[in-house]
């Protein structure tokens, strides 16, 4: 075995066993080996194989990988248990308590050399930093996992996990661009090198589907939902199902599919109450909520909102709370309620005119808050509820935290102020927006704004400046997405 310790170590360790056992050299090497040779191995001038460690292990009495490594042979099973009651307690939303036992499992997998374990570990803390909005460490973590893996020379496959980890924490912090390469870069090699895992392609396919959709890539977003239902079947975690469920719910919202979108999350949603995965399913009321709003019943929009977000709030998933705060911001401006929409939308940005002690302030901010595009037609929900930027009272949204929900908040403000006429207010969010997007690289909401934009500097008087608006809004129109994303990855074998 690869990790085994060296011959010295092995023999000291062979000679103190059998002198606690009070045997012989000779009754320890018969029948099939010589006491010679039992003299030999415990100087540690032969490397023993396996068959013969296996068979003095027997005469000891001990499992073989505690005989070649000095590790009891129940550790790593114990260490696993300990991983999923911590995996456990990050599904049901405590964060906290979940990076202490990652913290403390890391610390023992590194000490008894565990590459597999301590890769968990990383992945796990990985997700907490997420929760709790701390995206740079959360990437460190990820990358370190990555690493870890690869000097184990664990396969590809294996290591999906932590390439799509750092994808998530690139587009939280609005990278659109960079996060599509590690994962197309990732499918691509998967795919044209045969190593067709359902669980790793599902994940992939599953992750993909937001930062397509924010960048205006309609047409890869349907595919890669395509794909993802297709291998739906073959995979192994259902938490991993419940979870494309949620994301492919985005593209048949965007295609007018409302009925089959509904159905899409009610199957997420069942999947995660039979699984208590909590966090999981208030991002479910989170999508209703959004299905909801562009069937035009508001009334349940709301419902289904709040509900996700006293659920993320009392599970103190920040990251979550904050995408649902802007998208709640959205029914709730639509209700008429606008001052209330306000204030949570300044708390989400940390604006000194939010009041603390207003009834949005248990709230978080939110997922990019748009209705409709020029035509009328349906637009996609801005976020999908698999990232999360923090929120509670303090933590702001910007542009390295969450800058697509920062320019969702901006957009929704800036058109309240126009709806008191105010329109200076109103250009400062729209232009704020606008840097956040193009940053971001999220083309269809650039196109969107642009109109916002133009109309508000042609009603105002400033015609060349809004049609360099238009303009501007019309670039980002045209062909959406082949101006940023290179040729598609190889197709899996379906």
């Amino acid at each position: 075995m690869s990790d085994r310790d060296d011959p010295d170590t092995i023999g000291r360790r062979v000679q103190r066993l059998r002198a606690d056992r009070g045997l012989t050299q000779r009754q320890l090497a018969e029948p099939a080996y010589t006491p010679a040779y039992i003299s030999t191995l415990e100087a540690g001038r032969v490397r023993a194989s396996d068959d013969a460690l296996r068979h003095i292990a027997g005469r000891l009495g001990v499992a073989f990988e505690e005989l070649a490594t000095g590790r009891p042979a129940h550790l790593v099973t114990d260490l696993r248990l300990r991983l999923t009651e911590a995996h456990r307690a990050l599904a049901t939303g405590d964060a906290d308590a979940a990076a202490e036992q990652y913290a403390a499992l890391l610390a023992e997998a590194e000490g008894h050399g565990f590459a597999e374990e301590r890769a968990a570990a990383l992945l796990g803390l990985g997700e907490c930093a997420i929760d709790i909005g701390e995206l740079d460490s959360a990437r460190g973590h990820f990358e370190q996992a990555e690493q870890v893996l690869a000097e184990a020379d664990a396969p590809l496959p294996a290591r999906v996990p932590a390439l799509r980890g750092r994808a998530v924490s690139h587009y939280l912090a609005g990278e659109l661009r960079y996060a599509v390469y590690l994962l197309e870069s990732t499918l691509d090699e998967l795919n044209r090198g045969g190593l067709h895992d359902p669980d790793a392609l599902l994940l992939l396919y599953a992750s993909v589907i937001g930062p397509y959709m924010d960048m205006g890539a309609h047409a890869r977003a349907a595919q890669a939902a395509e794909y993802a239902l297709a291998l739906a079947p073959q995979a192994a975690d259902p938490a991993l199902v419940a979870r494309m469920h949620r994301s492919v719910a985005r593209t048949l919202l965007a295609e007018g599919r409302v009925t089959e979108a509904d159905a899409s999350l009610a199957k997420a949603a069942e999947l995660y109450r039979q699984l208590q995965i909590r966090t999981e399913l208030a991002n479910c009321h989170w999508m209703r909520g959004y299905v909801h709003a562009q069937n035009g019943d508001l009334a349940s929009a709301e419902t289904e909102l709040r509900e996700a977000r006293a659920m993320l709030t009392a599970k103190r998933a920040a990251l979550y709370t904050s995408q649902v705060a802007v998208e709640l911001a959205d029914v709730l401006h639509r209700r008429g309620k606008s001052d209330e929409a306000a204030a949570l939308l300044h708390e989400v940005l940390s604006d000194p005119r939010a009041c603390p002690q207003t009834p949005a302030c248990a709230a978080t901010p939110g997922t990019h808050a748009r209705t409709t595009s020029r035509g009328g037609t349906p637009m996609p929900p801005r976020r999908p509820p698999c990232g999360r930027t923090t929120g509670v009272c303090g933590q702001a949204l910007g542009p390295e935290r969450g800058a697509l929900h920062s320019a969702a908040a901006h957009r929704l403000l800036g058109i309240i102020a126009e709806d008191t006429r105010d329109t200076e207010t109103a250009e400062e969010h729209y232009v704020r927006a606008l840097s956040l997007l193009e940053r971001a690289g999220a083309a269809g909401d650039l196109a969107d704004l642009c109109r916002l934009l133009g109309d508000l500097l042609r009603r105002t008087g400033r015609v060349e400046a809004a049609l360099d608006a238009y303009r501007t809004g019309l670039g980002h129109r045209t062909a959406p997405g082949t101006t940023t994303l290179g040729p598609a990855p190889a197709q899996p074998p379906l």
